[in-house]
């Protein structure tokens, strides 16, 4: 919400509701993410899904369509092997949670009272000296990063109708819209973010609740200037605060800033030694080709998590690097520890129908991504599930995910997001090609990193650009990260090139390093690698 113009108006719900609720329907200002231009993409995203609703309803059996299906989507996708690893796991691991959840328990109710204590030395009065309620235990924080993130973010609104003057409250209203925003793939949750982030700067300026929670927000809109600035802010009030160490990692890494990330990440695990900085210090690693660090420190993260959702997150951090190493069946175990803790753990499903696809069931990476797309519409899956629609012949289905990814680009630009990224690797291989190397180049523009280089560099080639593509591919491989996918653009560009050995040398190479790692490249990875051997 704008601030108000005139500080002696008192108080309205409908005030508190225009932030707090987004669900409230008033003569007030229109709710963010709505509106001719938003409703017309949310209309185009449903119109593919209906049709695909149709047809599957068309498909179902009378049981089914008059019942519901006899099992849901996660159940019907875990079966034979992998139900067997996800049910192994749980077993082995079920004694030694219950003991973690009753301490994580105890350490929570300790958490929220001290977290209380300080929120009602730090806000207890208002500007007019009156008291103000701090937020309860229920919407504390810790709720926010809990699978119950819904129940938390409505309990917290009915708390800030209650006391609209509580800071801390509305910065951790943010911190919802934010996350909400991420996990549900929904960006109309930004603009409430940040208007949540403004009205606590209003009541308590320079409150480095709000200022990390702004941070984390730009960097979700890909702003990572702005979420650089706003942690550094955030850290001169408060150098110990875990979310804007952690944004101010990302921040530098998405910048490419790697020396400066690394830095950061060691100061991030110097003052606030937990999972959330062990993760991002783990990928600074990776990033500059030191994978033994990085799967270490994730180990070590993953043996002191407690929490379902601590499990889940790492686990899968775990099973993305076995992928990246080609090592689908240490995926698939570490995505089923994810998944043995929290069964609806989206990376991980989405992960696990990756390798599920590598491994060559088809099918159940299909139904996998099915789930995950109906639930998050995000680009990458839905790239990842048009590409084995194609690879099994059904250009209709395919065609259905990439004009989902216009639709999510769309969206998420009306609601202040830079999808340039999205468009570009999107778009170079299943849309059009000059807005693909448009988009590119401002992402170029606006930060260097590995993956903007790599998509450059792809963008450039499939314009027929191939002598400009060549110095971002080979920027893109220059860190040491292992990506069988940067591998095969540079391996391609250079034939495009002439450069015939070092094409070989980068096809080999990504073949090798994870031969599954895309449908369709794979496929054209060994057959230029064939055609170039047999010049040899």
């Amino acid at each position: 919400m704008a601030p108000r113009t005139n500080d002696n108006e008192p108080e309205r719900d409908d005030d508190v509701r225009d932030v707090a609720d987004p669900t409230a329907s008033h003569g007030g200002p229109a709710l963010p993410g709505t509106g001719e231009g938003a409703d017309e993409r949310a209309a185009a995203v449903r119109r593919v899904r209906t049709a695909r609703e149709r047809k599957d309803h068309a498909g179902a059996s009378d049981g089914e369509r008059e019942n519901g299906p006899a099992l849901s989507a996660p159940a019907r996708v875990v079966g034979g092997e992998e139900a067997r690893r996800v049910a192994a796991v749980r077993r082995t691991a079920a004694a030694g949670r219950r003991r973690a959840l009753h301490l994580a328990g105890c350490a929570a109710l300790l958490a929220v009272a001290f977290t209380a204590g300080s929120v009602a030395i730090g806000a207890a009065r208002g500007d007019d000296g009156r008291r103000i309620a701090p937020a309860s235990a229920a919407v504390s924080p810790g709720l926010l990063a809990t699978a119950d993130l819904d129940t938390g973010i409505t309990s917290l609104q009915a708390h800030l109708r209650d006391q609209p003057k509580d800071f801390t409250g509305w910065a951790t209203l943010g911190l919802g819209y934010v996350e909400q925003a991420r996990t549900k793939g929904d960006p109309s949750r930004y603009p409430q973010a940040e208007r949540a982030f403004e009205r606590s700067l209003d009541l308590k300026p320079g409150n480095d609740q709000a200022l990390a929670g702004r941070a984390a927000l730009a960097a979700a809109r890909h702003d990572f200037e702005d979420a650089l600035n706003y942690a550094d802010q955030a850290l001169k009030q408060n150098p110990y605060s875990e979310r804007a160490l952690c944004t101010r990692v990302d921040a530098l890494v998405e910048l490419g800033r790697y020396a400066d990330a690394a830095e950061a990440a060691d100061t991030a695990d110097q003052r606030r030694p937990g999972i959330p900085v062990f993760t991002r210090y783990a990928y600074v690693r990776e990033l500059r080709g030191d994978v033994d660090t990085a799967r270490r420190v994730l180990e070590q993260a993953l043996s002191s998590a407690a929490s379902p959702g601590d499990i889940a997150y790492v686990a899968t951090q775990l099973g993305q690097l076995a992928w990246n190493q080609g090592d689908h069946d240490r995926a698939l175990t570490h995505y089923a520890r994810a998944l043995a803790a929290d069964d609806d753990y989206v990376p991980a499903l989405e992960g696990r129908a990756r390798a599920q696809a590598a491994n060559g069931d088809r099918d159940a990476a299909i139904e996998g991504l099915k789930d995950v797309v109906s639930r998050y519409p995000l680009p990458g899956p839905l790239v990842e599930l048009g590409e084995l629609y194609e690879a099994t012949g059904d250009k209709a289905e395919a065609d259905d995910q990439y004009a989902l990814v216009d639709a999510w680009t769309a969206l998420a630009r009306a609601n202040g997001v830079n999808a340039d990224l999205d468009t570009a690797l999107a778009a170079a291989d299943h849309g059009d090609r000059a807005a693909a190397l448009r988009a590119a180049r401002a992402e170029w523009n606006r930060r260097h990193t590995v993956h903007t280089a790599d998509a450059l560099a792809w963008a450039l080639h499939v314009n027929g650009k191939d002598e400009e593509a060549l110095g971002y591919a080979r920027k893109a491989t220059a860190t040491g990260y292992r990506n069988a996918a940067f591998r095969y653009h540079r391996g391609i560009i250079e034939r495009a090139n002439g450069n015939t050995e070092q094409a070989r040398e980068h096809l080999r190479a990504a073949l090798k390093l994870n031969p599954g790692f895309s449908a369709p490249g794979a496929r054209e990875a060994r057959t230029a690698l064939k055609a170039l051997e047999a010049a040899e």
